[in-house]
């Protein structure tokens, strides 16, 4: 199985100010065929994040979560269609074992999968990445936990509050 080419965009050089195309290129890389355990998965959607600039290396696979499904799996717990969350960088597919590959990019965050009920026309996969993730539980329950809000108080935002934030 496999027989897929990934493509993987690779940070050129690091940029100042907003990105630019010349900052990156794109790379192509043959995937190599499927082993016992193992899980070929296609991004749907990829995170674009402000902490990207700060650990992002140049001549590496730009840094990054997405939800991603599977195409081909030689894995009992991971079957074809199966929605979800890893940190696979910049790249359009990743061969991965979920049972013994914890880490998926710069973080020790083990390969998530998702609840596909919790998607539908009208709520979109991506939103994994950010209200139903890990943005929205931040603030949730930083919210809850660390605000403590009593009926009658005025909560205030500020508008550089960014995703977090926001999503309070």
């Amino acid at each position: 199985m496999s027989g897929v080419k990934a493509r993987k965009y690779v940070l050129r050089s690091m940029f100042h100010g907003a990105p630019k195309k010349e900052d990156f290129e794109i790379v192509e890389e043959e995937l190599p065929p499927l082993q016992d355990g193992e899980v070929l998965f296609e991004a749907e959607w990829w995170t674009v994040d402000p902490y990207m600039r700060l650990v992002a290396v140049v001549g590496e696979t730009m840094t990054g979560g997405q939800v991603a499904r599977v195409i081909q799996s030689k894995n009992k717990d991971y079957e074809v269609g199966t929605l979800a969350i890893a940190f696979f960088g910049w790249r359009t597919h990743t061969v991965i074992d979920p049972a013994k590959d914890t880490t998926s990019g710069l973080v020790a965050v083990p390969v998530a999968k998702l609840d596909p009920t919790m998607f539908s026309d009208d709520i979109s996969s991506s939103t994994a990445l950010g209200i139903l993730g890990m943005t929205g539980a931040t603030a949730y329950f930083g919210f809850q936990r660390l605000c403590q809000p009593k009926e009658g108080e005025t909560l205030v935002v500020t508008g550089a509050a960014g995703a977090v934030g926001s999503a309070v």
